[in-house]
């Protein structure tokens, strides 16, 4: 009778022994792989901190009429534009996939930036295109103020959506509202706008 129960006392602490074994090393893995994320999160965070960006705008005639200051955040890159001498309206306002703003007609921008191949606007099927944006509305005295956070883009170096590709990339702003539908452009107009996009030091930008 003593020896059945000792073994059963015996077959118990065994068995406890190897659930506690066999637990332990996967509670410790899985508290590895957790901490493993949050420093590949806090790494990305610091890679991106600080990133800013400057876009000086030019008209047709050469003559600076104002800038696109960004910074990266956490939840895409802020965009903030002043602006002055331009035609009361609205006015579409792009990301274009060069950096190369020859005035007067601005062509040598390109197209708008879309490494996706999306549809253009925002109200088109399969839209938009990573550098659509609202349009922007230019009060009576021909000044413009806007603030926008773009999250299909990054100032981050080296990926697909990055504004800082090989041969840059530029704002541009049209002549005319943008549709949010027609292809390729949303019928804005000419480009009456344009301003490259380079890279700054956040100490520099204020």
């Amino acid at each position: 009778m003593h020896v059945k129960k000792w073994m059963y006392i015996s077959f118990v602490l065994s068995f406890s022994i190897l659930l506690v074994a066999c637990s332990g090393p996967k509670q410790e893995e899985s508290g590895n792989n957790k901490q493993q994320d949050a420093d590949i999160e806090a790494a990305a965070a610091k890679e991106t901190a600080g990133l800013a960006a400057r876009a000086v705008l030019v008209n047709s005639q050469g003559l600076k009429v104002g800038t696109v200051d960004m910074h990266q955040t956490d939840k895409g890159v802020e965009m903030t534009l002043k602006a002055s001498d331009l035609p009361p309206g609205l006015h579409g306002f792009h990301i274009h996939e060069k950096g190369l703003c020859e005035a007067p007609s601005f062509e040598s921008a390109g197209g708008h930036f879309n490494p996706t191949n999306a549809k253009h606007g925002f109200d088109a099927a399969g839209g938009p295109h990573d550098g659509d944006f609202p349009n922007l509305e230019v009060t009576a005295d021909g000044t413009a103020e806007a603030t926008f956070i773009n999250d299909r883009v990054t100032l981050a170096k080296g990926k697909k959506n990055s504004l800082f590709q090989e041969g840059g990339t530029s704002f541009i702003i049209h002549a005319k509202p943008d549709d949010y539908v027609s292809q390729p452009a949303g019928d804005a107009g000419d480009r009456i706008a344009c301003g490259e996009i380079e890279k700054m030091s956040t100490a520099t930008s204020q």
